[in-house]
């Protein structure tokens, strides 16, 4: 596990402490959620982006499966 220092002003930071109390949790608890969700975030448009690229120039060929699908 690594640690990460992030300098704030000092307020952002009282809102960041103050945050958390709201919602039951510590900072580093509510810091982790935030970027677990971030991450899959990135991740999944990632792979849209890579299954849009291996899809170029397809369209044609997608739609004939698409019909085979529905039976038409």
């Amino acid at each position: 596990m690594s640690a990460l220092t992030q300098r704030l002003p000092d307020d952002k930071h009282a809102r960041l402490r103050a945050l958390p109390q709201n919602c039951g949790t510590s900072v580093k608890r509510l810091l982790d959620e935030v970027t677990t969700r971030l991450l899959a975030e990135f991740n999944a448009e990632t792979q849209f982006r890579l299954r849009a690229q291996r899809g170029a120039g397809k369209a044609d060929r997608g739609l004939a499966l698409l019909e085979k699908a529905v039976g038409k």
